[in-house]
């Protein structure tokens, strides 16, 4: 069938080469040339209203044919003149206008539709005009959202060999990505997501000046504006439409839209984070309105670095739409700065457990981490969906070098999480850009991803093991989102209210080491003064009764017993025989007791319970919170017991976290090193390290380093040799590097070491035991006998040599 005479007077002077096939009713497409002065091979697109326009070649970089075209407006097919089968023919009248349809062609090879159908691309040259107003705008350095990230992605892409560009004198390969024009999207789509206040403000934009342009996105939460934004943003959201309905269409298998500006940050009434139109929820709006039938469930992932508000907002209850949201949340100290990212944030009302935040609780991740995130929460939850169609939000500013995103994700570790993703909904997933700002690693990164869309295996991952920090979050999220569904085990634990109250076991175990350490060593709790009340400070402090004696003293600091627990599988119930409870310091107040030292055991729970109780899971305290009540309690009991004691030596035993408790109290009461003799510190790979530095006393580190045994875990990475110089520092102490990487298995590998330099710091105290005629039945002595022996013990300490790793020199 060739068109009618009036229809091609219609829109000038078309050549047609081949007869057109069926289409949908709202675009044009044939295998065509221009004999008007357009580019041969170049697209009319049909307007909103039905009449179609020619389309300018020039911002496109387009092929010259249509074996590598798509038209876009409500998804189209290529004509291929080698292509078998087809479809009737048929005239549709819309608006007065006969309009030609064209079907989806079948693919290449039957056996396999899926591998021989091809990926599409959207990309506009236009939307690069979104830029700093100017004369605003500052060349030598250029805003992060700048017009080349789009461009850079293309060309790279070009590059590869996976997209012709039209300045290219070759032939195009079917093999290549098939291009998919972008277009405005309507008011009436943009309205969709967006107020039609937002839509008409950002109308506006084009009347105004530079100067007004500039103080109104000074108004704004990063967002720049010039008279183009309109322009480019409501082609990045139609770019996004496009490349979302040809895939649910089956135009081609999939698709990546390079677009600018991005737009997960866009709310209803405003823009915000660089965005202005929240293309992803605008083209997932528009594809649920116009293909119920195919486009029902959505799954919308965002893997971008920084959190989605905008996207959560537009779906928070929608049961139709699940949004998962890898991003870093920082207790919401990373931008844009808000609890809104947390793991608690499920959805609402019939939307509730469709909302999935995976909240890193640092930068610094890396493939590791995204891909236990992925096997243990994304995939599992986004399987048991069962989307009809997946859009991705494609932040890259995960990636390696990022200015903002400081963290470590290749563009093989997208390749992954892209792979994975393309296992649902048929294949039927479109990439759409969001972030990313340093222009290698997105061109890297988008690189990848589009080369996985259109059949390559991924690469091998630079990185597959996650931090503690990752799988710490992983297991918050599992624990949230367990109650939702069905594939997250194991399930979390809820306590009935009707239920008899319970304890929490920390604080039954630390009420049986105070029993146990009555009978064994005479410990009783000390006094503290508190400003609140809480069963962990009952018994938190246990000292032996002669603490106060002329005899060596050993104060330790360390959490609570290791204990390893193997849940039931499938109900996460605990049972006690199932429970080991491992306690390594044991063993040094056992070592201590029996050479006849004083003890002062001090235990900082990871959680102060409430008097007020649920019983629910509760997160381990804040670091810094811990950290904090650590040093107040340090300060507390030196000045208040140990300062005043009378005891000859005084030996510190940090062990994990605790640690920092006493070189805190170091750092604050410089004053305290006079009555110290050895600092024993045990310092797990998990633990953040630091060092001694006096403000007022700069003999304080050297003290220190000349006073202290630092054990530090194998894989701690003090020992990376990016850092080994700058922790042989003196301030740091004497570092021993152990061959273990648990507490337990240092302090059992490094107590004969231990136990011999508290023998040989307190040889004058036993010997002099001994052999003075004054000495108590209770094991101590005189007045006298002790200021001579606090000398001795204060000309040995300054004499001490010079030790590297417990070696003297």
């Amino acid at each position: 069938m060739v068109l009618d005479a009036n229809v091609l007077q219609e829109f000038g002077n078309l050549e047609t080469t081949e007869p057109l096939e069926l289409l949908g009713p709202s675009s044009l497409e044939a295998n065509r040339k221009f004999t008007n002065g357009t580019m041969p091979g170049h697209r009319l697109h049909a307007s909103p209203q039905g009449v179609a326009t020619p389309l300018h070649p020039s911002h496109l970089g387009r092929t010259p044919e249509v074996v590598n075209s798509r038209s876009s407006s409500s998804g189209s097919a290529p004509t291929n003149p080698n292509q078998e089968g087809g479809s009737p023919m048929e005239n549709v009248r819309y608006h007065d206008r006969t309009v030609v349809q064209i079907a989806i062609p079948k693919p290449r090879f039957p056996a396999l539709p899926y591998l021989s159908s091809q990926s599409g691309l959207v990309y506009d040259d236009r939307m690069r005009n979104h830029a700093e107003p100017l004369p605003l705008h500052d060349v030598d350095d250029p805003h992060l959202e700048q017009p080349a990230r789009i461009s850079a992605i293309y060309q790279e892409l070009v590059s590869a060999g996976l997209v012709y560009d039209y300045n290219d004198s070759s032939r195009p390969s079917k093999y290549q990505l098939a291009r998919i024009d972008a277009r405005q999207a309507t008011a009436e789509e943009i309205s969709l997501v967006h107020s039609r206040e937002h839509y008409d403000w950002v109308r506006t934009l084009q009347g105004k000046t530079n100067e007004e342009l500039h103080e109104i996105g000074e108004t704004f939460d990063s967002i720049y504006l010039n008279r183009a934004t309109w322009l480019c943003a409501s082609l990045s959201a139609g770019g996004a439409i496009e490349a979302c309905k040809e895939v649910v269409t089956g135009l081609v298998k999939n698709s990546i839209a390079v677009i600018r500006p991005p737009g997960h940050h866009a709310e209803r009434d405003t823009s915000r984070g660089f965005c202005i139109f929240n293309n992803a929820s605008i083209a997932a709006k528009v594809c649920q309105r116009d293909y119920p039938d195919l486009c029902r469930k959505i799954l919308v992932v965002d893997w971008d670095i920084h959190h989605g508000n905008g996207i959560q907002e537009a779906f928070y209850k929608d049961p139709n739409v699940l949004y998962i949201s890898l991003h870093v949340h920082r207790d919401g100290d990373f931008y844009p700065y808000s609890d809104y990212g947390d793991h608690l944030h499920c959805g609402e009302s019939a939307g509730l457990g469709m909302n999935v935040n995976i909240p890193w609780s640092d930068v610094g991740m890396s493939d590791g981490d995204y891909m236990f995130a992925f096997q243990h929460v994304v995939m599992p939850i986004a399987t048991e969906f069962d989307p009809d169609f997946v859009i991705v939000s494609a932040g890259f500013d995960a990636a390696a070098g990022d200015p903002l995103g400081r963290c470590f994700v290749s563009p093989a570790g997208y390749a992954h999480m892209t792979h994975m993703l393309m296992s649902l909904a048929k294949g039927k997933i479109t990439v759409c850009l969001e972030g990313g700002y340093n222009l290698v690693a997105i061109s890297k990164s988008a690189l990848a991803v589009t080369r996985t869309l259109m059949g390559e295996p991924p690469d091998r991952l630079v990185s597959n093991e996650a931090s503690p920090s990752g799988i710490d979050t992983v297991h918050k999220v599992v624990r949230q989102q367990s109650t939702f569904w069905k594939w997250i085990l194991p399930k979390k634990i809820v306590i009935d209210p009707g239920e008899p109250k319970g304890e929490r076991m920390h604080d039954v175990v630390r009420a049986l080491q105070s029993d146990e350490f009555f009978k064994k060593y005479n410990m009783m709790p000390l006094f503290i003064h508190r400003k609140k009340i809480s069963k962990s400070f009952i018994n938190q402090v246990l000292a032996t009764s002669n603490y106060r004696e002329p005899r060596p003293l050993l104060v330790v600091f360390r959490g609570p017993p290791e204990v390893i627990g193997i849940p039931d599988p499938r109900t996460n119930m605990l049972e006690l025989h199932n429970i080991y409870m491992t306690d390594s310091t044991k063993t040094y107040l056992e070592w201590a007791a029996t050479n006849d030292f004083a003890m002062i055991d001090v235990n900082i729970p990871k959680h102060v319970t409430d008097v007020e109780d649920d019983l629910g899971y509760t997160e381990a305290d804040k670091a810094n919170v811990r950290a904090d009540a650590t040093k107040e309690l340090a300060l507390y009991l030196w000045e208040n017991y140990i300062e005043v004691s009378n005891a000859t030596h005084v030996f510190f035993l940090g062990v994990g976290d605790a640690y920092k408790g006493l070189t805190d109290l170091l750092n604050t009461n410089e004053n305290c090193a006079d009555r110290i003799t050895y600092v024993v510190n045990f310092v797990a790979a998990s633990t953040a390290f630091q060092g001694v530095r006096g403000n007022s006393n700069e003999q304080l580190s050297l003290w220190y380093y000349q006073h202290s045994l630092i054990f530090l875990a194998n894989d701690h990475s003090a020992w990376d040799p990016e850092y080994i110089r700058t922790v042989r520092r003196k301030k740091y102490g004497n570092l021993v590097q152990s061959p273990f990487k648990t507490l337990k298995r240092m302090m059992e590998e490094h107590k004969s070491q231990v136990f011999e330099l508290l023998l040989e710091e307190t040889r004058d105290w036993r010997e002099n035991v001994k052999t003075e005629p004054n000495l108590k039945r209770d094991g101590t002595i005189g007045t006298r006998e002790t200021a001579l022996l606090l000398t001795e013990r204060s000309k040995r300490a300054s004499s001490a040599p010079l030790k590297v790793n417990g070696h003297g020199s």
